[in-house]
């Protein structure tokens, strides 16, 4: 059986992992879509990307292109959301997936996807109606999984393969949020060990 060429945005290595292995598995070939102007700083986006390439490379045999991070674009764009989750990511999955529907388009793909769809801390209906709209705006097929269920498998073969992991989505908001979360989660702990203890 003839494989169907698509295009998946991959927003990291370890990400990627599971997408790509239920979409061989179904009959896709993807090829990796990299445009993630979101990460910060710029030690980290290129951390990420050489994770990703490495892999990619060497264990996953996919090709990865490199497509363009406009940073400026997602400051004016972007930034100004701030710490309004629900409108700053709806505008970061815009932007991202925007283009790799116009190198989708550009290099012949009919079908779009995203690893964007494994990750439980993504907005995932928020990004399933960006990437609908977008694909449908340039006459693509979106193929939009729920692979949360898969992000333990992703986690545990990240780790066994010794890819970097990050904590954060990737902007400096994000990291603030999850810096937040973790001082939270804890105080919570130390509270009910507390509680335990007396």
């Amino acid at each position: 059986m003839e494989r169907i060429p698509l295009l998946l945005h991959a927003c990291c290595g370890p990400c990627s992992l599971e997408p790509l292995r239920l979409l061989r598995e179904e009959g896709f070939e993807p090829t990796i879509c990299w445009t993630n102007p979101n990460i910060q700083p710029v030690a980290e986006h290129d951390l990420r990307l050489e994770t990703l390439q490495a892999w990619a490379r060497d264990v996953a045999h996919v090709k990865v292109i490199v497509a363009g991070d406009d940073r400026g674009m997602w400051e004016r764009g972007v930034a100004p959301h701030g710490f309004d989750r629900e409108a700053r990511c709806r505008a970061c999955y815009a932007l991202r997936l925007a283009e790799s529907c116009r190198v989708a388009k550009e290099q012949g793909f009919t079908h779009i996807s995203t690893t964007l769809a494994v990750s439980p801390y993504q907005l995932f209906d928020t990004c399933g109606d960006v990437l609908f709209a977008l694909a449908k705006a340039h006459g693509l097929t979106p193929i939009w999984r729920d692979f949360r269920p898969y992000y333990p498998a992703a986690t545990t073969r990240s780790r066994e393969l010794g890819m970097y992991r990050q904590n954060y989505c990737g902007c400096r908001f994000s990291a603030a949020e999850a810096a937040i979360e973790r001082h939270e989660a804890r105080d919570a702990r130390k509270a009910a060990k507390a509680a335990h203890a007396g």
